[in-house]
């Protein structure tokens, strides 16, 4: 199981944001030999949010050969020609190392914030991905529209790969969602927060199901863990504190169901859980520090990792 970080993209705490923190957190994971940073979507949040990949492409000569992924791009609201100029300026700028990670989205607000409504998530969905596809070079355009124009010639530049550059789909690992994984994705992004290593494992068969149905092998394909919120800290008090004042009223999630889901708390806790995570047949998990960036990066890189059953072999 490799190893990738968020990058600093949400303000904890009035900590700030800033161009020094997304370096500094891209400076520690090369240094712990992570593979991949990673920016997340969201237009309207509660707490700021700086843009994905705005924030990507400010890190790309810091990022030497780390892969870059977007963990997810809102498809349907940025519209697919748009978002396919802005993957395809980060794939040439990078030398070829993204990683087009799309999603529908869960928050309402998100789709207020563009005039789009939110109960058109998934028919809107299914076809910006479709024409992304096509817009990225790895499938022919559709031959009919309902919601996205369709432009009437190539966009260049193109991708660097013959190939195009790949999309992998979030989904939380419904039925339906990984149906569509299989059917029109190039990998599955799943989310930690919202899922446990049992149901990870049980989503993985699920998706080798699925695959199999539209004649795809299933060992060449990838996946990987995203939003795994992570403070590393012994101190029982320190564990409670981020949990309960900080991640808690942020997901609008019970803090119970966190500390069982997410690395925050005792080095042991973390390398417990993503040993199991390896063990269910992730790989790749990305890291979303809770505050302290390119800190909890060094410590995870020093305490937790070295102890995850599959890392670092």
């Amino acid at each position: 199981m490799d190893l990738g970080v968020h990058l600093p993209l949400m303000e904890f705490e009035g900590e700030g944001l800033s161009l020094g923190g997304l370096q500094a957190t891209v400076d520690a994971a090369r240094s712990a030999r992570f593979v991949a940073v990673s920016a997340n979507d969201h237009f309207r949040f509660s707490t700021p949010w700086l843009d994905g990949p705005t924030a990507l492409a400010a890190v790309l000569e810091r990022s030497g050969g780390l892969t870059l992924a977007t963990t997810i791009s809102l498809v349907a609201l940025r519209g697919p020609v748009p978002l396919a100029k802005t993957l395809v300026a980060l794939d040439v700028l990078s030398d070829s190392r993204l990683i087009a990670g799309v999603g529908p989205g869960s928050s309402r607000r998100d789709y207020d914030a563009v005039g789009i409504p939110f109960e058109d998530r998934w028919s809107r969905f299914e076809e910006s991905v479709t024409i992304l596809r096509a817009l990225l070079g790895r499938t022919p355009a559709p031959e009919r529209t309902r919601f996205y124009p369709l432009p009437d010639g190539d966009l260049l530049p193109a991708p660097v790969r013959d190939s195009g550059i790949p999309v992998w789909i979030g989904s939380w690992g419904s039925a339906a969602g990984l149906r569509r994984v299989a059917r029109l994705a190039d990998g599955w992004l799943a989310s930690a927060y919202n899922t446990t290593p049992s149901q990870f494992a049980a989503g993985i068969e699920r998706l080798a199901g699925e695959l199999d149905q539209q004649g795809r092998p299933a060992d060449a394909f990838p996946n990987a863990l995203v939003t795994m919120w992570t403070y590393v800290t012994e101190n029982p008090a320190e564990r409670d504190r981020v949990l309960h004042n900080v991640l808690a009223p942020l997901l609008n999630r019970d803090p119970g169901e966190l500390r069982e889901r997410v690395c925050v708390g005792p080095a042991g806790h973390c390398a417990e859980l993503l040993s199991r995570y390896a063990e269910s047949g992730c790989r790749r998990v990305d890291i979303w520090p809770v505050g302290e960036s390119a800190r909890q990066v060094e410590l995870f890189a020093t305490q937790v990792a070295p102890r995850i059953d599959g890392v670092y072999e």
